[in-house]
Formats: structure tokens, sequence, C-alpha cells
């Protein structure tokens, strides 16, 4: 009898002596979707998105009137000046569509390394918010993928955590 209170008296002071762990999780598409930073630069990108658009149609409608000049031009030439006129305007026409191209990848990319950033930004927050309060483990979660099934609402940080690090964007 006095053993098995000895063993009951131990397992009590073994369980008491436990941390017990703090977690919370966070919806991570809504976090990053609604992080002003990340709605800044998809204005900032939008605006130069509108701009690349507008050389782009600009170019084009120039192109364009080339098209008819030359093709003006070529009706009233020999067959081999306008084989020649025609084969010039594909040659530019080719260029111009390489140079639209290569800027619009330029575009993307630095959109995309500017998100890479902002989405390394908010990780690095959120493990500096977990550990500054206390928590073993915030896990991340999204519509896409689901790691986290279940919740409780006051384990659920990402209003907490949006408020605080747009907050600390602002200054």
């Amino acid at each position: 009898m006095k053993n098995i209170l000895y063993v009951l008296l131990v397992a009590v002071a073994f369980t008491s002596c436990q941390k017990e762990k703090k977690i919370g999780f966070i919806d991570n598409s809504l976090l990053i979707n609604d992080f002003q930073e990340k709605k800044d630069l998809e204005t900032k990108f939008q605006a130069k998105e509108e701009a690349f658009k507008k050389k782009a149609d600009s170019i084009g409608q120039a192109f364009q009137l080339e098209v008819q000049q030359t093709q003006l031009t070529a009706q009233k030439s020999s067959k081999k000046k306008a084989q020649e006129l025609m084969g010039g305007l594909q040659q530019k026409q080719q260029v111009l569509q390489q140079q639209m191209q290569f800027e619009q990848q330029q575009l993307t990319q630095a959109f995309q390394t500017e998100i890479d950033s902002v989405i390394i930004k908010v990780k690095d927050f959120v493990k500096d918010y977990g550990k500054k309060n206390g928590y073993t483990y915030i896990l991340g979660t999204s519509d896409a993928a689901a790691t986290v099934l279940y919740g409780t609402d006051e384990n659920d940080l990402t209003q907490t955590i949006l408020d605080a690090l747009n907050a600390d964007y602002k200054k």
C-alpha cells in the first residue's frame, strides 16, 4: 500500500513539473493577403503593369502604322523590293516581340522577388512573435494546404499577428 502511494506521489510530481505546451495557429493565406505591405506591393506593381501595357500598345500601334505604310510602298515597288521590305518588317516584329517578352519577364521576376521578401518577413515576424509570447508551436494553415483541421478560436492567432504585423509595417 505504501509503495502504491509513493508511486502515485512520484507520478503526480512528474506530471506537475511538465511545462504545458502553448500552441497557436494562423491562416497563412489570410495573413499574407491582408498584410498591408503586400497590398502596397501589389498596387505598386499594378501601376507598373499598366504602364507596361500602355507602352506595349503604343509600340504596337506605331508598328501597325509602319506595316501599313510599308505595304503601300511594297505595292508600288518591284516584287524583289517588296519582299525585302516585308522581310524587314518581320524581323522588326520579332525583335519587338522579344523585347516586350523580356520586359514582361523582368517585371514578373521583380514582383516575385519582392513577394518572396514579404513572405520571409512574415515568417520571421511570426517566429519572433512566438518566441516573445511563449509559444511552443505556431502552426500554419490555408485552404490549399489544411494542416490544421481544427483549432479553437482562442488558439487562432491570425488577426492578432496580422494587427501586430501591420502596426510594425506602419513604423
